[in-house]
């Protein structure tokens, strides 16, 4: 058991005081490590909870269709009229163009309205996002109960039986994203934070890349046929996966690049902090508030759980601008790892150089 000796250290050292340990203890580095890794702690609760306390539908493209064209622009008006514009309705010529933007991934919905019947009809796509469709139903039902009409609702693209509430997509890419910035720590840290030369900045990018084809593999098929969670194209899936894994290592190397250790947390907070809450999965882009709408589908968890839902619900539709923004998260971060590289092979210490020479000389004398 350790001892305090009167005047002494922890150790029993009398030379050293409590001052002297806590010094020893925790490093002014380690000190600023804590003091950011409680910074991305608070980020991480505030990022979250803002984007998931309050859901409230705005502006839900939405197509809507009658009879006969006047019919078809007064159910327009009357659902732009809402309070708080929860819908953004348009017209369309009939129920099977409304139905094709469904599933072309142009809006989330459709109102086919019939001033014969008692009531109307609300076409969704629950595999969008479960809460992106009952919103959907609330925001209507109460605009057709408010004009006495009923309304009927037909899930026109469901989920799948293992895929509660559509989040299997966003899980899937969260489990990528996971693996991604963890295996670019590991390939870093393992021989020191920052890329020492090209050559080992290229041999992690391709590391790198020959896990992202394995990572991208697997989770496909465990998302996919193993567990029956996601239908879809298992080939479209991997290369997805592939992708979005290259994509978030090859950031993460980037920032290791620029920072050292503390890259990693600065890739966690773009990724995890601001991705995940922004990427459209519990609650999908309609739902979240305006900072994190905006900012979702421009980074990897976002338009990675986009273009896998609609890898697996809608036979692609949708998915090549999410693809686009992950390959050039990919090829930008990875030319961002090269060039950090050149740059600080440039700028090596001067006087490790002209003594590495001078040994050289006096070996070859």
């Amino acid at each position: 058991m350790t001892r305090t000796t009167r005047g002494g250290g922890l150790d029993g050292d009398p030379g050293t005081g409590f001052l002297h340990e806590v010094r020893d203890a925790v490093s002014a580095r380690t000190g600023l490590l804590v003091v950011g890794v409680l910074l991305i702690q608070l980020a991480f609760i505030a990022s979250y909870i803002g984007a998931f306390h309050k859901p409230v539908p705005q502006e839900i493209p939405i197509a809507v269709t009658a009879p006969n064209a006047p019919v078809t622009a007064q159910a327009v008006e009357r659902l732009r009229a809402l309070p708080g514009e929860p819908l953004k309705p348009h017209a369309v010529r009939d129920e099977a163009a409304a139905v094709e933007q469904i599933r072309n991934r142009d809006v989330d919905g459709a109102l086919i309205v019939d001033p014969r019947a008692p009531g109307d009809r609300l076409l969704v796509a629950s595999a969008a996002g479960g809460s992106l469709s009952q919103a959907l139903e609330q925001v209507v039902g109460a605009a057709e109960q408010a004009q006495k009409r009923r309304l009927t609702v037909t899930d026109v693209v469901p989920g799948a039986a293992g895929d509660a509430r559509g989040l299997s997509s966003f899980y899937l890419v969260v489990g990528w994203c996971v693996g991604g910035y963890l295996c670019a720590s590991a390939l870093a840290i393992s021989a020191g934070a920052k890329p020492a030369n090209p050559a080992r900045a290229l041999i992690r990018l391709c590391a790198m890349l020959l896990y992202s084809l394995a990572a991208g593999l697997f989770g496909a098929l465990i998302a996919g046929p193993w567990l029956d969670a996601l239908p879809g194209s298992v080939m479209a899936l991997w290369g997805l996966g592939t992708l979005l894994v290259f994509a978030v290592g090859a950031l993460t190397l980037a920032f290791q690049g620029i920072a050292g250790v503390v890259g990693i947390g600065l890739a966690i907070l773009l990724v995890v902090v601001l991705g995940n809450p922004s990427a459209g999965g519990a609650y999908p882009y309609p739902l979240l508030p305006d900072f994190w709408r905006a900012l979702g589908p421009a980074l990897p968890p976002g338009a990675g759980t986009y273009a896998a839902r609609s890898i697996a619900y809608f036979k692609g539709n949708g998915a090549g601008g999410p693809f686009l923004i992950l390959a050039a998260w990919a090829v930008g971060s990875a030319a961002l790892t090269l060039l950090l590289s050149l740059l600080r092979q440039d700028r090596r210490n001067p006087d490790r150089d002209l003594a590495r020479m001078a040994r050289s000389s006096s070996v070859s004398a």
